[in-house]
Parts: structure tokens; C-alpha cells; sequence
């Protein structure tokens, strides 16, 4: 059985490891990050030009099965595997680690997109942690706040015009993150609700210094697709097969 496994995230990662020795699985990374974390077992790095790329390939490889294991806002690429799945007939599966979900004291604003997080600055503070990494800064571009820039690479022009980046990379410590925004006299903070434990200490950190937090929604997995939470659902399924 040969199990594609679509990723980059430290879920498809787990996966990799429990799947690999019972079945043969292939990861397949986007190649945006400059040094990467290797998962075990097969790996490719790199798009595959679409719909018709990802089918190719799937035709070419013998996959039995595919785990849509990417980022949760890798909307591009889950739609695309959505499609190229229905079209060889091979069952699919995402793979998403559960939203973050607002507790007491956490002063929140759902926006639906980048931009619409760039617009809800307004009033909110004049220096910005942004967390939601590297692609679509463009959106920022315009605004007149002071940004810290969190990503593991560097990000592309456009960004804002007053912009301090930070590189780094998860998981983050609780005292690391309270004494970030400290140190960085942070008002606001801007993330994406990409769940799970090795980021979340900063919405922790922002709540504790009553700092408010624009939170962008993940956008919805593709119509049909069923979901596991974790990388051992995911593996069960899998060897259900």
C-alpha cells in the first residue's frame, strides 16, 4: 500500500513516523521552507502544478491513499488534492489538529481574512505582533503600525513599511512569549487559527497582559473530505484500509 501524505506540519510528520515500516508513505512538501524537518520514510519537495500535476503523479506512484496533512490554511493545495483524489478514485483523507477556542479573559476578534485583520487594527495600538508568517504580508503593506514579524524564513517584499522580523520557530515557551511582548511593548497581537500546542502560548502570553488578539478563521476543509484530528486517527484509517 502506498500511502501519499501531503505536508510539512508536524501532525503529517507524526503521521509519517507511524505509518512508515507498515506501509510505504511518501510526504510531500511545498518547498517554501529553507531548511525543512524531514519526516520518515519517502519525501518530495515541491509543487506539483495543479490538479492535473498532483493526478499525474498519483497515476505514476501507485498511491492507494492520500492524508491531506497541510498547513490549515493551505486552502490551494487541499482543494487541488480534493479534485485530483475524486478523479483517480483514491479515498482521501485531511488531517487537521482542532481551532483554538477563546477561554475567559481572552479578548478576541474573528476576522475572515489577512485583509480584513490589516482593516481591525484600527484603534487597536500602534505595535503589532504578527505571527501569521511569511505569505500574504502584502496585506499589511499599507498600514501605518510598527509590525514584529515572526517566521521561520525571511518574508518577500511588500512588507510594512516599519517592520522588525524575528526569525524563529516553534514550539514557543509561555516565558519566552510573555517576555516578547514585553520587551517588544507589544498593543496587539495577529495570528491565524492554526491550532494545536507549539504556538498557542502566545494567545496565553496576550491574555495575561490583556493585550487584544485578531484571530483569522481557518477556511473550511473541502466539501465531502472527512477529517481526523490527530496523526493516530489518521493512521487508523489508514490501516483499515
Amino acid at each position: 500500500m502506498h500511502v501519499l501524505v501531503l505536508g510539512g506540519t508536524t501532525e503529517a510528520r507524526a503521521l509519517a513516523g507511524l505509518l512508515h515500516g507498515e506501509v510505504r508513505v511518501t510526504s510531500s512538501l511545498a518547498g517554501r521552507v529553507a531548511s525543512p524537518r524531514l519526516p520518515a520514510g519517502e519525501v518530495r519537495i515541491g509543487g506539483f502544478g495543479g490538479v492535473d500535476g498532483l493526478v499525474e503523479w498519483m497515476a505514476g506512484h501507485a498511491v492507494d491513499a492520500v492524508i491531506d496533512a497541510t498547513h490549515p490554511f493551505a486552502e490551494r493545495i487541499s482543494f487541488n488534492a480534493a479534485r485530483a483524489a475524486a478523479t483517480v478514485h483514491v479515498p482521501l483523507l485531511a488531517l487537521r489538529r482542532p481551532g483554538w477556542v477563546p477561554g475567559e479573559g481572552d479578548d478576541w476578534r474573528s476576522v475572515a481574512s489577512l485583509e480584513e485583520a490589516a482593516r481591525a487594527l484600527d484603534g487597536l495600538g500602534d505595535r503589532v505582533f504578527l505571527t501569521t508568517g511569511r505569505m500574504g504580508l502584502a496585506a499589511f503593506a499599507a498600514c501605518p503600525q510598527w509590525f514584529l514579524v515572526r517566521s521561520v524564513d525571511a518574508p518577500d517584499a511588500p512588507v510594512p513599511a516599519r517592520t522588525e522580523v524575528l526569525l524563529d520557530r516553534g514550539p514557543f515557551a509561555l516565558e519566552g512569549e510573555r517576555e516578547l511582548l514585553v520587551r517588544h511593548r507589544i498593543d496587539v497581537v495577529v495570528t491565524k487559527d492554526s491550532g494545536g500546542a507549539a504556538t498557542a502560548p502566545k494567545l496565553t502570553a496576550a491574555r495575561e497582559a490583556g493585550l487584544p488578539v485578531v484571530v483569522v478563521r481557518r477556511p473550511p476543509v473541502p466539501s465531502g473530505v472527512p477529517v481526523a484530528a490527530t496523526p493516530e486517527e489518521a493512521a487508523a484509517w489508514v490501516l483499515r484500509g
